[in-house]
């Protein structure tokens, strides 16, 4: 009988180290396969997540404030008075006199 559990008793201390062996050998191909895949990633030049997470916020604000433009566009050709104000050049301002000049002294002969 107690060569039975000695024997079940190896039997479980090889099948335990077994199963750490496959683990470890399981950890090392991740690890292999992860960096590899981070090399050929870094090659192909890929944007990481969060910088195409904010070029995208970018290109929705902008999107946004180009239909606000293009409504507000629209909004003001509708109106035919500014319209009107539109197409008037605008006078220019009136200009001030200038100060006359202080006439020059004649140069002093010796």
């Amino acid at each position: 009988m107690q060569t039975r559990n000695r024997i079940f008793d190896d039997f479980a201390r090889v099948a335990n180290g077994a199963v750490s062996t496959i683990v470890g050998i399981k950890d090392e191909i991740e690890a292999i396969v992860r960096s590899q895949l981070e090399k050929i990633l870094g090659e192909m030049d890929v944007v990481p997540r969060d910088e195409f997470e904010a070029v995208k916020a970018m290109a929705a604000k902008a999107r946004s404030e180009q239909e606000w433009l293009e409504k507000r566009i629209a909004a003001l050709e509708k109106n035919p008075l500014e319209k009107k104000l539109a197409a008037k050049p605008a006078k220019p301002a009136a200009r001030k006199p200038r100060a006359k000049a202080a006439p020059k002294a004649a140069p002093k002969k010796a």
